[in-house]
């Protein structure tokens, strides 16, 4: 069997909920300022991420509609 080697100092595997972990670069005091500031909203920093990640997603795609509502518009117009 061969070793597996890991760059970081905990396993970036599968997590217990069986969803990939991810490694993000955020200094200390950054990263305990917002531990903090989840826990005064009654959350975690990683479900906070995944709602910030979600939000964005939900945004481009609310982007990218308007702009094919756009071109479709436009596409009418010069008909």
């Amino acid at each position: 069997m061969v070793p597996i080697c890991c760059p970081v100092s905990y396993a970036v595997d599968m997590t217990t909920k069986g969803t990939p972990g991810r490694v993000i670069r955020v200094d200390t005091e950054t990263w305990t300022a917002y531990e903090q500031a989840c826990k005064d909203m009654g959350t975690t920093r990683a479900d906070d991420l995944r709602r910030h990640i979600h939000r964005q997603i939900a945004a481009h795609k609310r982007r990218q509609k308007d702009a094919r509502d756009v071109a479709a518009v436009r596409n009418i117009a010069e008909s």
